[in-house]
């Protein structure tokens, strides 16, 4: 079936547009090599099947033969490997979209996306394995998905991965990486393809994620291996890119550890096109700034602690936000337990969104503090310990704006909890359901569980779990005295 599943990929290239006509000869002698492959084959009627299940056929032959060891991370770098060999070289792509964008932005970001799943960067088949649902909350609906791809990590070696620097590509972000083979425990990139851009007059490059988390999930990274910096620069480089690409948000995670996301050795932001439930969440407090008459900013109705500014013009925006981030970086105030710093170490920072609404800027700040004691070592503003068995994980941007990314093996837990919850087991006997034991047990005490609802029971008791961790992530309660406090800080900017 090798000389089928060769002739049946080469025609879905043709059919997607990834080779023309003309390359078709070359394009099954380029899969050839690639296989290790040459004397065997010959032209044959193409096999039935989609891309995944041709991809799995040819790295499974080549497994048997000896090419690879048929571990999925080797069949995986196959797989880019072959999709690599079929993929439009950089300089065509990058024609195609600026020709699109001429027409319009939407033009080119639709095309530039489903070219990404044509070729397979973005697997349609691994994100289509993800679980999602959404959880009715006092913050209006919060969007939960169970990640099925990608492993969990651990805060604490997110910060150890920051010193990092001895390699090549430098990191998973740098544009290096656009056709990198790939190696023990590097991702191949063959497929990958990047798109320069020029934000407030500097290089950058956009792509997609391999993880669509949200529709059009984009990567939008520095042409430098530099390091995360929030500043007024940052602001203005987003506020440009949605200025850019109006129906796109972008935002930064924070860029300290335990706040930050998973990659705080390289400058990069996330956007897309997608609604957030934090965007549509209302402003509750109105607030006011010197000098900034032009800006309409207030105290958004969130659990975690934001600032949301809007107005015509974007520079203004960055301005205020530059003044209160500074602000927010020199600030202490031990009643409600927030400090600068603590021997040297900074602790405040924000993690910052922009969109467009209508012609007019929009820019949300999340005040962030990584303050961390001896009761909370991960972090005092960061999932308690009695919300681990849900989300250990940093709380990133993604989950700032309302859409908990949760780790795959709550699939499998999740299903052992309700099993032993509808068939009266131990919670506690199994290292499965044991961690969420407590929990469950509160689940089931308030709920009549039976195997109609149960699954929506649990799915439901994870989203307000979800909503816990964001009002642990805040800053200031949502209390009358955390509230005052919070007022205390904005007054505070000048």
């Amino acid at each position: 079936m090798v000389n089928e599943a060769i002739c049946a990929l080469v025609d879905y290239a043709l059919e997607k547009g990834l080779v023309a006509p003309q390359d078709a000869v070359w394009a099954a002698n380029s899969l050839l090599e690639t296989l290790g492959l040459g004397d065997g084959f010959r032209p044959a009627a193409p096999c039935p099947g989609g891309l995944p299940e041709l991809l799995d056929a040819l790295t499974a032959d080549a497994a048997a033969r000896g090419l690879i060891d048929g571990s999925p991370a080797a069949r995986d770098r196959l797989g880019a490997a072959l999709m690599g060999r079929l993929t439009p070289p950089p300089r065509e792509i990058i024609a195609r979209f600026r020709a699109l964008y001429r027409e319009s932005p939407r033009k080119a970001t639709d095309w530039f996306y489903g070219l990404c799943m044509d070729c397979d960067y973005i697997s349609r088949a691994r994100t289509a394995r993800d679980l999602r649902w959404k959880t009715e909350t006092p913050y209006g609906a919060l969007d939960i998905t169970i990640n099925l791809s990608k492993p969990e990590k651990d805060p604490r070696d997110i910060a150890k991965a920051r010193a990092l620097a001895d390699a090549y590509p430098q990191c998973a972000l740098c544009r290096e990486n656009e056709g990198f083979p790939g190696g023990p425990g590097r991702a191949a990139r063959q497929n990958l393809r990047v798109i320069p851009l020029t934000l407030d007059g500097a290089p950058w490059f956009f792509q997609y994620s391999p993880y669509v988390y949200y529709n059009e999930h984009c990567i939008v990274l520095n042409s430098v291996h530099t390091s995360m910096k929030i500043d007024e620069g940052c602001f203005r480089r987003l506020l440009d890119f949605v200025g850019q690409f109006p129906e796109y948000f972008l935002g930064s995670n924070a860029d300290l550890p335990v706040v930050g996301g998973s990659i705080l050795a390289h400058d990069h932001f996330q956007g897309g096109r997608y609604e957030f439930p934090m965007a549509r969440a209302p402003v509750e407090t109105p607030v006011s700034f010197p000098g900034f008459g032009d800006v309409t900013a207030g105290i958004v109705r969130w659990p975690m602690s934001v600032v949301r500014l809007d107005g015509p013009d974007p520079a203004r925006l960055a301005a205020l936000a530059g003044r209160i981030l500074a602000a927010w970086r020199g600030w202490t105030d031990e009643a409600a337990v927030i400090f600068a710093e603590t021997d040297g170490v900074p602790h405040n920072t924000a993690t910052p969104i922009a969109r467009r609404r209508g012609e007019g800027y929009e820019l949300d700040l999340v005040l962030r503090s990584n303050l961390t004691t001896k009761k909370h070592p991960l972090g005092l503003y960061h999932p308690h310990e009695e919300l681990h068995h849900i989300k250990k994980e940093n709380i990133g941007l993604i989950e700032v704006m309302g859409l908990a990314v949760l780790p795959s093996r709550l699939k499998t837990e999740l299903a052992a909890v309700k099993d032993a919850l509808l068939r009266g087991g131990d919670l506690r006997a199994d290292p499965r359901t044991a961690p969420h034991a407590a929990w469950a047990e509160t689940l089931a005490a308030e709920n009549s569980l039976t195997a109609r609802n149960a699954d929506e029971v649990l799915r439901r008791g994870v989203g307000l779990v979800f909503a816990k961790v964001l009002e642990q992530a805040g800053v200031y309660a949502r209390t009358p005295a955390g509230k005052t406090a919070f007022l205390r800080f904005l007054g505070s900017v000048g």
